[in-house]
């Protein structure tokens, strides 16, 4: 690493060339006088709070000693009335950071740069995300400033063995990364493991923030679509994670963190369980778990029903289809699961003013008329509109296409070859779930597999909170 230069004539001339300061507006440099030498002040705009630098600058003129200090340290303690002033000597380290949103001030005949950080992001408000919303409970959310996130589980942690290590990946995006744990509830391996993952990354940057850093992290298998991590934008969840000896990975400029290792019953897990008493807990986990079932499962066992009504009991004769069917009905369910993410992604492109009317025009096409017009029966768009609602009773957008998967897969299978069809699909869904692997490699299913006794009534019952760790 180049080390810079006492000669302010040559750190100007580093620093044009390097980033081309007379090129790029937003890169302001100011070069003056400070007692009896020169100096230069580089910081980006948009990014300094320039209060707080007029004030430094002012009192740093004002307070000029007839001996001026002999080095930047000196200088630091003297004439600069501030807590977040550090002192670099190597030209990388230097333009890093100021294009992180430091300001550096070069002196002439320091070998060291004094780096102010003075630093400000555009940011928006710590509001309720819209997706992890919850009926009780605190209504602040993670932003996409790193520094934000870090405070929001400070807030709620107030433990001197709460460690945020910081780090950076990507060779031009050099983001931001932040790993936090608890460190005598953390297990060591995985931490070990994740960090020396993070500090060998070999990226040219991480384009999608915390996507890029998760499939850098454990590239998963294409053909098996159940998530690794498990991703919330709530402080609150995010802190009771690292409470109970779990690692939360915040990246920069995203709105969520990673929560890791996560089985399926993390994921399944949401804030309100533990926001109403153990028993509205208990409902609320189940309900959920067993409406996630039911949108793997209704349509495909509808579908072999009608391809064998002797199968139908009695009492159960009125779900079959009474009306003619112009379309298969296998083709209608693949129709309607097309439409329904057709319907989706323009729900998440529309502007906020169309979107009640919208809606109500889709809903009236693709329910009433679309049944008249004899492209679908009214009982496939009952169970499809069952299925497309009941995706909304888990946060996790990945879990739900994965459910969403398996589901397609057990209806082709089924409409192929029957009921056969349905056992290989059912087969193939419990294998992608069983046989998939945590970023630590235990178990997907644990404590279904290994079996525990203890663990399973805390994952399935929402059990009385405790008050204390042992």
């Amino acid at each position: 690493m180049k080390k810079i230069s006492t000669k302010l004539e040559d750190n100007i001339k580093y620093m044009e060339n390097e980033l081309r300061v007379s090129k790029n507006f937003d890169i302001i440099y100011r070069v003056m006088e400070v007692g009896n030498r020169k100096a230069v002040l580089y910081c980006l705009d948009g990014m300094t709070k320039d209060d707080i630098l007029e004030k430094m600058l002012e009192f740093m003129f004002q307070q000029i000693p007839e001996e001026f200090p002999k080095d930047a340290h000196s200088f630091s303690k003297t004439l600069l009335p501030y807590a977040e002033i550090g002192l670099l000597n190597g030209y990388e380290d230097i333009i890093l950071q100021l294009l992180s949103g430091l300001t550096c001030l070069f002196i002439d005949g320091y070998d060291k740069c004094l780096m102010i950080d003075c630093r400000t992001y555009p940011a928006r408000s710590v509001q309720e995300p819209d997706k992890d919303k919850v009926m009780r409970g605190s209504r602040d959310g993670f932003v996409e400033t790193l520094v934000f996130n870090t405070a929001l589980i400070r807030r709620r942690i107030r433990d001197p063995k709460l460690t945020m290590q910081s780090m950076q990946a990507g060779r031009r995006s050099m983001t931001d990364i932040v790993v936090c744990y608890i460190e005598d509830r953390v297990d060591g391996k995985i931490l070990d493991n994740i960090v020396q993952k993070i500090n060998h990354l070999d990226v040219d940057a991480l384009t999608m923030n915390q996507q890029s850093l998760a499939e850098c992290l454990y590239p998963c298998k294409w053909y098996n679509p159940f998530p690794k991590f498990k991703f919330t934008e709530r402080p609150d969840a995010a802190a009771a994670a690292v409470l109970e000896g779990n690692i939360v990975i915040i990246v920069d400029n995203s709105p969520s963190v990673m929560i890791l290792p996560s089985s399926i019953f993390d994921i399944i897990e949401e804030a309100d369980d533990y926001y109403f008493p153990p028993i509205t807990g208990t409902y609320l986990r189940l309900s959920r778990m067993l409406i996630s079932l039911m949108t793997l499962f209704v349509t495909p066992v509808f579908l072999l029903l009608m391809q064998n009504p002797q199968f139908i009991p009695p009492w159960l004769q009125f779900i079959r289809i009474q009306e003619v069917m112009n379309v298969p009905l296998i083709f209608q369910f693949l129709l309607l699961e097309l439409s329904i993410d057709g319907l989706r992604l323009a729900a998440v492109n529309t502007p906020n003013m169309f979107t009640t009317p919208l809606s109500i025009m889709a809903g009236l096409v693709l329910g009433e008329f679309s049944v008249k017009s004899g492209w679908f029966n009214s009982e496939t768009m009952l169970y499809m509109a069952f299925v497309a609602v009941a995706n909304y009773t888990q946060a996790s957008f990945e879990l739900g296409y994965a459910l969403k998967f398996m589901r397609l897969i057990m209806l082709i299978l089924t409409s192929l070859f029957n009921i056969v069809g349905f056992i290989i699909g059912l087969i193939i869904t419990i294998l992608a779930v069983v046989c998939n692997k945590t970023i630590s490699g235990y178990s997907y299913i644990y404590p279904l597999f290994p079996f525990s006794w203890s663990n399973i009534k805390r994952r399935f019952f929402r059990m009385r909170l405790p008050s204390s760790h042992k």
